[in-house]
């Protein structure tokens, strides 16, 4: 569809791109990205013909640009450039008939009906029609966006160059007019080539990007390929780290401020047993300071920054439909910042709780486990017979005041599984419902919390010396902890 072989080119004698080669398919959205002054806007306007090149070919149906009329290319490619806040005294119906001049042979053509059924599709398709008949200038930035995209579609072009087109507009504007050129692509076939300036957005709705510097192809490949963090930290001379988007297969870029791992308090903050809150009713923890969490609870769950800690006792009839909202009612109802908190529930008598701090030269860990086995199960070995889920689980707190990788996350939530199974062993907890050696409770949580100050932990496994703590401590507080509810249960 569209092809540029070793082009070169710029202003007068200044060559702005250098050999630049790439070529996009029908049907594909295409972004450019790289900093201010790499040459993003240049090249785009050489593909559309304003700028020549000085060197190399661009094709477009293996035919070459330079070949085409201004009225044949503006059939074949239409361009929407970045939104400024002059706007032309039209209606906005009149604005987007605009786009159909590339298909009349003269300036004083017939209006024809094919010209008004593609008018009316492209507005509905825009979202416009509704107020086609209004002055642009009286309409918002992101409706005039969508405005000069429908003119630009008015064009039935095969190829559509964007030069930023989400500049100057809101989260919901961004997200409604990428949507739309994303449908384009996949139901029409269009063929789009747009600049961004967000890396982020650009990764979620470009099926391949280039990264351009100083003019060059620094990058041509998949999001994947193109954004990775010694990549971007190079060309755009800043700290990011790269994480998956929650929802799809795309990555994305998160900038690393330069206060980042600065507490603004005095002293350093350690987390121990002395923020540590029994009561009846509850154990708690507040932190200080946000806390880089993995947690399993009912509320929280997942990664995250914490800075509170629940674990609520519930009777042993507890039922409830739908116990995530009633958990966070109850934790909103005590004073608790629901985005800031990870909440458990046990039925076990919460003074039970075993806990116990730890300090290494560079690191220490802060471990509280209450349980309850009267659900012990075997994973290993599934029953039809399902156990109650009222009474008895084992929840389990690691605080670990140190710097965590995620693999170090993972390995922790690891070690601190084998060491409960291990304690479990030991006191010969059986499931019920197979008679076999228990690996834990049919409704176990836990945490793993980190401050992320000091010397970086990459790994949690047993053959470190982080993992090694957590093992001895879960083992050893888990044990503690059943020889209480047994005692309790005789």
């Amino acid at each position: 569809m569209l092809k540029l072989e070793h082009v070169s080119g710029g202003y007068e004698e200044q060559p702005v791109i250098q050999d630049i080669s790439f070529s996009v398919s029908r049907g594909e959205f295409f972004g450019i990205l790289g900093p201010n002054g790499s040459g993003k806007t240049t090249l785009l306007k050489m593909i559309s013909g304003l700028i020549p090149c000085t060197a190399g070919v661009i094709q477009v149906d293996n035919k070459d640009l330079f070949h085409f009329s201004q009225k044949e290319l503006a059939r074949k490619m239409a361009v929407l450039p970045q939104l400024t806040s002059h706007a032309f005294p039209y209606t906005v119906k009149e604005t987007v008939a605009l786009g159909r001049y590339a298909h009349h042979q003269g300036f004083f053509q017939t209006w024809t009906s094919e010209d008004e059924n593609v008018l009316q599709t492209v507005m509905e398709q825009t979202t416009i029609a509704g107020f086609q008949h209004h002055s642009l200038q009286e309409l918002s930035g992101g409706e005039q966006q969508r405005v000069f995209l429908a003119q630009a579609l008015a064009q039935e072009p095969d190829i559509l160059l964007l030069d930023e087109p989400t500049n100057h507009l809101d989260l919901a504007y961004q997200k409604d007019l990428l949507d739309l050129l994303k449908r384009s692509v996949h139901k029409q076939e269009l063929t789009v080539v747009s600049i961004f300036h967000d890396v982020n957005l650009a990764s979620l709705y470009c099926d391949r990007l280039l990264l351009m510097h100083d003019g060059r192809t620094r990058a041509l490949d998949m999001p994947d390929g193109v954004l990775t963090e010694s990549v971007i930290n190079d060309v755009y001379q800043t700290e990011v780290s790269k994480h998956p988007h929650p929802a799809i297969a795309k990555p994305q870029m998160h900038l690393i401020p330069a206060e980042a791992g600065e507490w603004p308090g005095e002293g350093e903050v350690i987390i121990d047993s002395s923020m540590l809150n029994v009561t009846p009713e509850h154990i708690t923890l507040t932190s200080p300071l946000p806390l880089r969490t993995l947690s399993s609870g009912v509320c929280g769950a997942g990664l995250g920054w914490n800075s509170f800690f629940v674990n609520r006792h519930v009777t042993t009839d507890y039922n409830c439909s739908d116990h995530k909202q009633e958990m966070g009612d109850y934790l909103v109802q005590h004073g608790f910042d629901l985005s800031r908190t990870v909440g458990m529930m046990t039925a076990v008598p919460l003074e039970d709780a075993a806990y116990r701090f730890q300090e290494k030269e560079t690191f220490s860990l802060l471990t509280v486990v209450t349980a309850g086995v009267k659900n012990a199960t075997d994973s290993a070995r599934p029953s039809e017979q399902l156990l109650p889920t009222t009474n008895g689980t084992i929840n389990i707190w690691l605080f670990v005041n140190g710097k965590l990788t995620e693999e170090a996350f993972i390995q922790a939530m690891m070690t601190a599984t084998e060491a409960k199974a291990q304690a479990l062993r030991e006191l010969d907890i059986k499931d019920s419902r197979t008679d076999t050696i228990a690996t834990g409770t049919s409704t176990d949580s836990m945490l793993i919390a980190a401050t992320q100050h000091g010397e970086t932990l990459p790994y949690a496994g047993t053959a470190t010396e982080l993992g090694q703590l957590i093992g001895k401590s879960v083992f050893t507080e888990t044990k503690k902890a059943i020889r209480r509810y047994q005692a309790r249960t005789a």
